[in-house]
């Protein structure tokens, strides 16, 4: 492998989405919709969360934590994914591309350990009730969401350092809208065997272990609620569960997709639409399916809307 300062290339040039020049405006006016509504659905979480006393709860202390990766995770990648429709050729410098990169797998990484400590206080919540606000004190929270950031960082500081270490000689047209791991792989003139080898032990430890710690939260939540014996209490307990179990499905469903699929099975356009999903659409999806599922951030966002617009309605 090379140091960055040997290499050729001083900057990238994004292929982007798509070629063909009718797509460009309609496919711009719908990034930059879906890029506010992500701006506006999790920056209105997190001040709900933080000025409701209603939902100040280890939950939604997570779930704000939450919509600061997803506000973050998005913003690294959309604005650069709009130039492409404006500018003629989309150009990103070498720093700028191991800086989105970087950026890219912190949040990418906090997403997954995030959702893995929401699951477990959804165990400790359903499981053990009585101790719950002994168990989740804030202290405890705190903690929980600083190993989630270490354990970003971990994911992130070797990807990047492994990329900045090889040498890139004149191809310098990343096949992506953005600087992922495998398209800029391709481009590299120096062996790249120990990239890929990361790939698969960091990327696939943090994706396995958090799965499996979800699953195994969730088979002991599955087992308590069974002996409720009211359909009642089983709906309810099941109900504090679904927006969880529905961010939890559709995020990893799509990494799993891009990342541990069969080699043979590559197909450039599947990846880039695959990648839509889980770096402009998720993040946007996130702050609704809670917003929509959870019957406390429903209550509180009515109230907030009715306070800001009721006097006027009563006034008419």
């Amino acid at each position: 492998m090379a140091r960055q300062n040997d290499s050729a290339v001083t900057e990238f040039v994004l292929q982007g989405l798509t070629d063909n020049p009718e797509l460009q405006l309609p496919l711009f006016l719908l990034f930059l919709g879906i890029y506010g509504i992500t701006v506006v659905g999790n920056v209105g979480m997190i001040f709900l969360i933080t000025f409701s006393s209603n939902l100040h709860a280890p939950m939604y202390f997570f779930l704000s934590n939450l919509s600061a990766i997803d506000l973050f995770y998005s913003s690294v990648i959309t604005p650069k994914l709009m130039e492409n429709f404006v500018w003629e050729q989309n150009v990103i410098s070498y720093p700028g591309c191991m800086t989105q990169l970087f950026f890219f797998c912190f949040f990418a990484t906090a997403e997954c350990y995030m959702l893995t400590a929401m699951a477990y206080d959804r165990y400790v919540a359903i499981c053990s009730p009585l101790l719950y606000n002994v168990t989740m004190s804030p202290k405890v929270c705190s903690v929980l969401v600083t190993g989630v950031y270490i354990m970003a960082s971990i994911g992130a500081v070797p990807y990047t350092i492994s990329m900045i270490m090889l040498l890139f000689c004149e191809d310098n047209v990343i096949h992506h809208y953005f600087c992922d791991i495998f398209p800029l792989l391709k481009l590299s003139c120096s062996i790249t065997y120990i990239n890929e080898l990361l790939v698969v032990l960091v990327g696939g430890f943090s994706v396995l272990a958090t799965i499996m710690a979800i699953i195994i939260s969730y088979a002991f939540i599955l087992c308590n609620i069974l002996q409720i014996p009211s359909a009642e209490g089983k709906s309810k307990a099941f109900s504090t569960c679904g927006s969880h179990l529905t961010a939890f499905g559709v995020s990893y469903g799509f990494i799993i997709f891009m990342y541990f699929k069969p080699s043979s099975s590559s197909n450039m356009t599947q990846e880039k639409v695959a990648s839509v999903f889980y770096t402009t659409v998720i993040p946007m999806l996130n702050p609704l399916i809670y917003s929509l599922r959870n019957k406390e951030v429903r209550n509180v966002l009515s109230k907030a809307i009715g306070v800001r617009y009721g006097p006027l309605q009563g006034s008419n």
